[in-house]
């Protein structure tokens, strides 16, 4: 049982700790994490569990541990390499000494200028790199800050259900209330902002969207975009837009920008990310652009948590928004797309259902009737060796899908498909 440890002991209770963790460092089945019953840690942390996808991995290290020959499918990380551009790019900005001092708080100049340049040339969208721009360690980090800057205890946060665990998590770590915005096929994965009760809106303060959307693969016209704008605009609330995916688009589709929409600048937030679109997810570069006055209270957050990425990493990210990248993204899109119609094809002849989607490299698949998503993701792990992600992890309203991820070499995708349908789910 947890016990709240009396501050004339807690320089000894610590010392304990530290002692127990010195001891099982030598242990060769040492947990990642202690169990520790003499510290009472922040109430907060009862409000959100292990996050999602450090719990996918430790389930696929269990069943390696096993001798199981996993394919992991459960998680959206790109397996094709950053292109060689950007890698040289990185070099020669480490290799300059000027990088090795502390990066400017708010981004590099320069980086700033490139995602202003990039919004301008594929969207339209005119930014003051100054006062429109900021810099992010990667997309999750400014989503978290914008939640800090934005809300507190008692606040109201619209969140799409399903959706990234990131958007409900902070809001509930802040204080805040939830509300669920249910995402459904007959909406096309839209939420219903008119359903939505005025008393509920009077009370928002940050309204999250995500298109091209995860877990779903759905996308928005500029109508919806366009609605979620004026009545964020009714509603004096923060219009928060995730827009990692805006890359990846099958056919001809271009996602658009939340910018494009007239009016959006005054009310709305967009998270541009290099991760997807670059595969460069462990090098953590993204930016927040658009609204100037949310800008600098998530800058206030995040000057004050963080010191800013380093500057050679985002002195690869200005080569990656040159014109001439565009033809990597390309080269990309036609392997997701490939492997798309591969899996589609494969996951139908097992008997499942499968939308095909017009972009994001998700598959966003019904489980079988009368299977909820958790026993289906763990069936499909047990029996064939294959990590999904279960759809009830995005939110109770994901229950009745997986969600299969298209990062992973062909031939392991085809292997993967081949082993589902030999469990006859469908």
């Amino acid at each position: 049982m947890r016990q709240r440890v009396p501050a004339a002991r807690h320089e000894r209770a610590i010392s304990v700790i530290v002692e127990d963790a010195n001891a099982w460092a030598g242990r060769q089945d040492a947990p990642l994490f202690l169990e520790v019953d003499r510290v009472q840690f922040a109430d907060r942390l009862a409000t959100v569990g292990p996050y999602l996808f450090f719990d996918l991995d430790q389930k696929a290290a269990a069943a390696r541990a096993r001798g199981v020959d996993v394919i992991n499918l459960g998680i959206g990380d790109p397996d094709l390499p950053t292109p060689g551009p950007i890698v040289d790019a990185l070099v020669a900005g480490v290799h300059d000494p000027a990088t090795h001092r502390y990066p400017d708080y708010q981004g590099a100049m320069a980086f700033r200028e490139a995602v202003a340049g990039f919004y301008a040339r594929r969207f339209g969208v005119a930014l003051d790199p100054r006062g429109e721009v900021l810099g992010l360690i990667g997309s999750k980090e400014g989503i978290s800050h914008l939640t800090w800057a934005a809300v507190g205890p008692g606040d109201v946060v619209l969140v799409p259900e399903p959706a990234y665990p990131v958007y409900a998590v902070q809001a509930r770590m802040a204080g805040a209330i939830v509300v669920p915005l249910p995402l459904t096929a007959a909406r096309g994965f839209l939420p219903d902002l008119a359903a939505i009760p005025d008393d509920v809106w009077r009370q928002a303060k940050l309204l999250w969207i995500n298109y091209p959307n995860n877990p779903t693969g759905a996308v928005a016209d500029r109508a919806f975009l366009a609605e979620a704008v004026a009545r964020c605009r009714q509603h004096d609330v923060v219009l928060a837009s995730d827009l990692a995916y805006s890359e990846i688009g099958y056919e001809g589709y271009r996602a658009p920008s939340v910018l494009e929409v007239p009016g959006a600048r005054e009310v709305a937030v967009e998270f541009f990310s290099l991760s997807k679109p670059y595969r460069m997810t462990g090098w953590r570069l993204a930016a927040a652009v658009g609204r100037a006055d949310a800008l600098a209270a998530l800058s206030v957050v995040k000057t004050n948590t963080d010191s800013g990425q380093f500057t050679a990493i985002q002195l690869a990210g200005v080569r990656a928004l040159e014109p001439d990248q565009d033809a990597a993204i390309a080269e990309a899109v036609a392997v997701y797309q490939r492997r798309r119609d591969l899996a589609v094809a494969a996951l139908k002849a097992a008997g499942f259902d499968p939308p095909t989607p017009s972009a994001t490299f998700y598959l966003w698949v019904p489980t079988p009737a009368g299977v909820s998503a958790a026993e289906t993701a763990a069936r499909v792990l047990d029996e064939a060796g294959v990590v999904l992600t279960p759809g009830s992890a995005y939110g109770a309203a994901g229950e009745g899908y997986v969600r299969l991820s298209l990062t992973a070499a062909d031939v392991r995708l085809e292997e993967a498909c081949q082993r589902i349908a030999g469990l006859r789910l469908a």
